[in-house]
C-alpha cells in the first residue's frame, strides 16, 4: 500500500472505530449510575422485607392452595370417579369462595359415579351454603331413598330445613 492509499484509508478506519464504539457509549452515562454487577437476593428484589408477616402468610396460603387445587384437578382428570379427590377439591374451592367451580367438580363426579351418596351430600352442602336450600333438600332426599338410615344425610336435611325456615324434621327421618 502506498502513502496515498494510507492517507485515504486512515479516515475510514477512524470512522469505523467511532461507529463501532458509539452504540456502546449509550450503555453508560456520566450522570447516572451504571448497571450494578452486585447480585440482589430475590426477597430484596420483591421487597419481601417490607411485607407484613400476616400478608406474607396469606400469600403463602394462596399459592399453596392454588397448587393443591391444581394437583387435585390433575388427579380427577386421571380418575374422574375419585370421590375423595373431588370432595377435597370441593373443600379447597369453597375455602377460596369458588362455590360455582365446586359445583362443577361435583357434577363431573356425579356423571362418573351417578348416585354416589357422598358426592350427593357434598353437593347438597355446597348448595345450602349458597342459599339454594330447595335444591340441596332434593339431593338429600334423593340420597336418602337409596340409604334411608344414613344419619349424616338426615342431619344435613334437617339443617337445610332449619336454614330454609322450615322447622319440621325430614319426613324420611326415623324417630329418635
Amino acid at each position: 500500500m502506498n502513502s496515498h492509499e494510507n492517507a485515504v484509508a486512515a479516515p475510514y478506519s477512524v470512522l469505523f472505530a467511532v461507529l463501532a464504539i458509539l452504540p456502546l457509549a449509550g450503555c453508560t452515562s456520566w450522570n447516572k449510575p451504571g448497571l450494578s454487577v452486585k447480585e440482589t437476593s430475590p426477597p430484596e428484589l420483591l421487597g419481601a422485607n417490607n411485607i407484613d408477616p400476616a400478608m406474607r402468610e396469606r400469600i403463602w396460603r394462596a399459592v399453596s392452595q392454588d397448587s393443591q387445587v391444581q394437583a387435585l384437578r390433575d388427579d380427577l382428570k386421571q380418575h374422574p370417579d375419585n370421590v375423595d379427590a373431588a370432595i377435597r377439591l370441593t373443600k379447597a374451592l369453597l375455602a377460596q369462595e369458588r362455590a360455582h367451580e365446586a359445583l362443577q367438580v361435583l357434577d363431573s363426579v356425579l356423571v362418573a359415579v351417578p348416585g354416589n351418596l357422598r358426592a350427593l351430600n357434598a353437593k347438597g352442602v355446597v348448595l345450602d351454603n349458597e342459599g339454594r336450600h330447595d335444591a340441596a333438600q332434593a339431593l338429600y332426599r334423593q340420597a336418602l331413598e337409596s340409604e334411608p338410615e344414613n344419619q349424616m344425610l338426615h342431619h344435613n336435611l334437617d339443617l337445610s330445613l332449619a336454614f330454609d325456615g322450615k322447622s319440621k324434621r325430614s319426613a324420611l327421618a326415623p324417630s329418635r
